[in-house]
């Protein structure tokens, strides 16, 4: 007699075949090992500064928890938090967004996985910067549509143009989507780019997403939205990175009115809310004293990032773009390596110090370029640099 599984039968779905993992990932569980034998490892590898949350909005969140408020919330989030983001809007950026229009989704993730089911179909395509953050293309995928990679060189600040969007939209192209400030290359849009942008999606009849992510981690200039320029566009951004809240998982969306009871629909049925601690939280984000630790968190970023900028020159990587904002640069290792995975390998092995291959950000000239996170304090970067020095 003859039996079988499903499980046995096959390992998965095309879709699920596609989505190729972080390599940064496996380079994350090697340094994990390494210190775990007892090496003393510097983390230069992943997007997630050595701060914690700030203590004002841990406070709310267990305040919070303490006084019984631990069930769902709303699919859409907080009717509080929605506000709190219309309010932020306006305050810091002087537009006026309805609290209506903006979706409280489980991380910036959440946000785009509802925006991919809502609004590609199977076989479209959505246009993206090559270098550019993967798991972009592959929520396309997951939805059976599909990331239409554009490179993109420094001397465009490896972002995609309003020439780029006339040369490559296709048939089937639905939307384009822009970071500003990027990962991995921490360049920034300006309001004019975005409004170029903008107008030349609009020709083509399609939607304008941008990835506002590290907005607020600015170094060369105020942070500013496309909402600023362009109203219809859709904007993706998270509680995780300026407001230091990776682990919470909370993120929002701003997208047209008319798009919301979709949304609705579908958050309902795929996360049914995000998480309520992570929202209480939130509501505190915006206090004075909580702005006051997150500037001052800025502040020491700029640092790290003025010293990276000179000190890796002068160990032969070429910076042909300084970033202007998150907390990464992407430098070019051509001096040193044309297969960045495999020399970010060794350099962990042999220096103890961690980095990103460019090869998980995309194929345009990702073999000869690394990313560097500035999330440990100074004087481990200096540690890092030293090491990598005497290496080299």
């Amino acid at each position: 007699m003859q039996s079988s599984s499903l499980s046995t039968q096959r390992s998965g779905n095309e879709r699920s075949a596609d989505v190729s993992p972080f390599q940064v990932m496996a380079i994350l569980a090697r340094a994990q090992a390494l210190q775990a034998e007892g090496r003393d490892i510097i983390h230069l590898e992943v997007g997630e500064p050595d701060f914690p949350t700030p203590q004002p909005m841990i406070d709310a969140a267990i305040a919070a928890m303490q006084a019984g408020k631990t069930g769902y919330t709303p699919a859409l989030g907080l009717p509080a938090l929605r506000q709190k983001l219309s309010d932020y809007y306006r305050d810091r950026f002087g537009i006026t967004v309805s609290p209506q229009r903006i979706v409280l989704t489980p991380g910036a993730s959440g946000a785009l996985l509802l925006l991919t089911a809502a609004r590609l179909n199977p076989g479209d395509q959505l246009l993206l910067a090559d270098p550019g953050y993967p798991c972009n293309r592959h929520f396309a995928r997951i939805m059976e549509a599909h990331g239409q990679l554009v490179p993109c060189s420094a001397g465009q600040k490896y972002q995609l143009t309003a020439a780029d969007v006339r040369q490559h939209w296709q048939p089937g192209t639905r939307a384009a989507l822009v970071a500003s400030p990027a990962n991995p290359t921490g360049t920034v849009l300006t309001p004019q780019e975005l409004a170029e942008l903008a107008a030349a999606v609009r020709e083509q009849d399609g939607e304008l997403w941008v990835d506002e992510i590290y907005q607020g981690l600015n170094y060369s200039g105020p942070a500013h939205t496309v909402l600023s320029v362009a109203d219809d566009a859709v904007v993706l951004n998270s509680f995780s990175k300026f407001f230091g809240m990776t682990g919470w998982r909370l993120g929002w969306a701003v997208v047209p009115e008319h798009w919301v009871p979709v949304l609705d629909t579908l958050a309902q049925n795929l996360f049914l809310a995000p998480p309520t601690p992570a929202q209480y939280a939130a509501l505190a984000a915006f206090e004075p004293d909580s702005m006051a630790i997150l500037e001052a968190r800025r502040q020491e970023l700029a640092q790290r990032r003025e010293y990276l900028l000179q000190a890796l020159p002068e160990l032969g990587f070429r910076l042909p773009v300084a970033p202007d904002g998150a907390f990464y640069i992407y430098a070019d290792a051509s001096a040193f390596t044309q297969d960045s995975l495999n020399w970010c390998a060794r350099v962990l092995e042999e220096t103890g110090v961690a980095i990103t291959p460019g090869v998980d950000f995309g194929a345009h000239e990702a073999g000869s370029h690394v990313r560097f996170a500035f999330t440990t304090r100074l004087e481990r970067l200096q540690e890092a640099v030293q090491r990598l020095r005497d290496w080299l």
